[in-house]
């Protein structure tokens, strides 16, 4: 893909073009879970059905090509808007009973493949139209609309559905999203290369596919983004497991909603600033540390409402920080040739830690209850952090030595010639 006005974007645009994604993935897995729940189905069942309509973004990849090959990223936007509210909108039709649980499951899985087409395109914008000093606040911003939209579509799903019903809930929310295509006037806009034919762009692009394989950088850090690090795991049961803390409907909207939305937003710009200024190594790690922290905390604090609020608060800003790194972290490794289809292919792997974590973590609040869960997900955390930054320094240093290597080649090559000028003289 060739962008007519190369870094024209502003890194703020890609909130607003994020921001369907993150609501539709909000109502699956907030706004759902939390009316599920209600309505008699085990938190464990309710994680299952949520961790399937997340395992949608696993298959991202296999349709992300299109949207490099074919065309422009504005109309596979404009495309994926709208087939990602139509398909939410379906779930009006489905009643919440334990009887309807297979047509639920379906619904959410096809919400979110149709979901999945709406940051298809934004990968591409970022690889392509952002400047490379600017993408470490580009992925902030796309972490943002993120996972501040999965807050604000979570939230305001469960205020709309406790105050009026779900129907109406997702009527907004779609409306909401369908707005969002008005963002595409601030974006530049970029066209596939027609220099070749399809199958000579198919070619070109598996070529291209073929260096994350070849470089140490991309191959880590793939690796690194299937641990559970900085995944985030409880914001998917949060609004399920309220009553372990006693917290009421409202205060459960309130801080799985509008307020951990707003949190979330400044925990993804500080996380893309510490990646621009200090490294999206270290703002990564720092953020995935952070939750492990925090998870550790609430489990060993008394279960109220005030403790509830403060541990999913701070939760919600740790979590923005580590998602804003990993994007980041993505765009290094990706390039900017071909940005929707690696970026895909990358945020399809990433999203397995979120499938495995999302389910271990339901299963084991059904088996051991919630204190369990928050250690567990904390004791694994922190030992891949550490495991992590013990690869990536011996990394560092194999590099360094490949780079003294060649230095010296290149010092003692020079010292030859100059001799054998010399000599000739």
């Amino acid at each position: 893909m060739r962008p007519n006005n190369l870094n024209q974007t502003a890194p703020y645009a890609i909130f607003f073009l994020v921001l369907p994604y993150g609501i539709s993935s909000g109502f699956v897995s907030v706004t759902l879970p939390f009316l599920l729940v209600k309505h008699g189905f085990s938190v464990e069942a309710t994680a299952s059905i949520t961790a399937l309509g997340l395992s949608a973004n696993l298959w991202r990849f296999l349709w992300a090509p299109f949207t490099d090959l074919t065309l422009s990223l504005h109309q596979w936007y404009r495309i994926g808007n709208a087939l990602c509210a139509l398909t939410l909108l379906s779930l009006c039709g489905i009643p919440l009973k334990l009887s309807s649980s297979f047509w639920l499951t379906l619904i959410v899985f096809i919400s979110q493949i149709a979901a999945t087409l709406v940051v298809s395109p934004v990968g591409g914008f970022m690889a392509t139209t952002i400047s490379e000093k600017r993408k470490g606040l580009a992925g902030g911003w796309y972490q943002a609309g993120n996972v501040g939209g999965l807050g604000f579509g979570g939230g305001a799903g469960i205020w709309l559905s406790t105050h009026y019903n779900y129907q109406i809930a997702i009527m907004v929310l779609c409306l909401i999203m369908l707005a969002c295509m008005l963002s595409l006037q601030i974006v530049a806009p970029v066209r596939p290369d027609r220099s070749q034919n399809m199958a000579g762009r198919f070619r070109l692009m598996l070529a291209d596919l073929k260096t994350l394989t070849r470089s140490a950088v991309s191959l880590y850090s793939i690796i690194v983004i299937v641990t559970p690090v900085g995944i985030g795991a409880a914001a998917y049961i949060w609004s399920s497991v309220g009553g372990d803390w006693h917290a009421g409907a409202d205060l459960v909207a309130l801080v799985n909603g509008l307020l951990g939305a707003a949190i979330t937003v400044i925990g993804c710009i500080f996380g893309g600033w510490v990646a621009d200024r200090f490294g999206r190594w270290w703002s990564f790690f720092g953020g995935g540390s952070v939750m492990a922290l925090i998870s550790t905390l609430m489990a060993l604090s008394a279960f109220t409402p005030i403790t509830y609020t403060a541990g999913i608060l701070t939760y919600a800003f740790a979590f923005g920080w580590a998602s804003a790194a990993f994007s980041a972290v993505a765009l290094l490794a990706i390039g900017a040739d071909l940005g929707s289809t690696k970026y895909a292919l990358v945020s399809s792997i990433s999203n397995i830690a979120p499938v495995y974590m999302t389910a271990l973590d339901g299963w084991v609040y059904g088996h051991s209850g919630i204190k369990a869960m928050l250690l567990a997900e904390s004791v694994l955390g922190g030992v891949f952090v550490v495991v992590s930054l013990f690869v990536l320094a011996w990394l560092n240093r194999r590099k360094q030595l490949k780079d003294l290597m060649a230095a010296k080649v290149v010092a003692v090559s020079n010292e030859v010639k100059n001799r054998g000028f010399t000599h000739s003289n």
